[in-house]
């Protein structure tokens, strides 16, 4: 897969996930713009990823801020000349039962999980309509599919995010962009490993091949969305979760 000279944006790169996508690409050469609230971590990952020889740099961001995403992609253009891949990575959690979910907890959820979505897509279309090439890959769930208990801001959040990246597919397909969508299952991130023994364990009877994914899993299918050989697969969402949602 050739993505010699592109360039991608990782909302929520700085650690997680994200981290694990924005090293993915870079060992492609691709060259990263590790987006996240927090700069100095922003600026820790892009340093990282110069050491694979390729142009990094770090943008502080908020996702649910328009002014912030449309200084970003600006800044984006202007140093690395050009946006070709942009992974929409960036998103919270603010659990609680459904009766007990504060409107607040409900709101920021979606503000930076699905709003964050439709204004880094909206900023970014524009440039790659330009160029009549791009490629979108949001970053969705198994619980868009299945919902959790405790979710309901988290699993909503994640079901928008499919219906968007179907809909900037049809929008945007004759102009050369692709949007996707990987939706992982548990995977081995900070916040699992915070969970204790026994809820691990429930949570692992639930996925038949008996184990939590890694980041670099799901950076692998992002990488295979985002390539320029993917160019005939649009407003399809890739299942990461080891057999737990068929």
């Amino acid at each position: 897969m050739d993505f010699k000279g592109q360039t991608a944006v990782v909302t929520g790169g700085a650690r997680g996930i994200g981290k694990a996508i924005a090293l993915r690409l870079a060992r492609e050469g691709v060259n990263i713009a590790v987006a996240d609230i927090g700069a100095g971590e922003a600026e820790a990952t892009a340093v990282e990823l110069r050491g694979h020889g390729v142009r990094a740099i770090a943008l502080g961001m908020n996702v649910s801020s328009s002014s912030d995403v449309q200084k970003a992609m600006e800044t984006v253009v202007k140093e690395m000349g050009r946006l070709d891949i942009l992974i929409n990575n960036a998103g919270i959690t603010k659990d609680a039962l459904l009766i007990r979910m504060k409107e607040e907890d409900w709101d920021a959820v979606l503000d930076i999980n699905l709003k964050g979505v439709f204004l880094c897509s909206k900023e970014a279309v524009k440039y790659m309509s330009k160029q009549r090439y791009g490629r979108v890959v949001n970053i969705a769930s198994v619980v868009a599919f299945i919902g959790n208990p405790g979710q309901a801001n988290y699993s909503a959040s994640k079901a928008g995010i499919v219906g968007l990246t179907k809909t900037i597919a049809r929008e945007y397909a004759g102009r050369g962009i692709t949007a996707n969508a990987v939706a992982p299952g548990f995977i081995t991130t900070a916040m699992t490993e915070a969970l204790p023994e026994n809820v691990k364990q429930e949570m692992l009877k639930a996925i038949p091949a008996g184990r939590f994914g890694t980041p670099e899993e799901v950076a692998e299918a992002v990488r295979f969305l985002a390539a320029p050989e993917s160019a005939y697969i649009t407003g399809h969402v890739v299942h990461v979760n080891g057999g737990m949602f068929m």
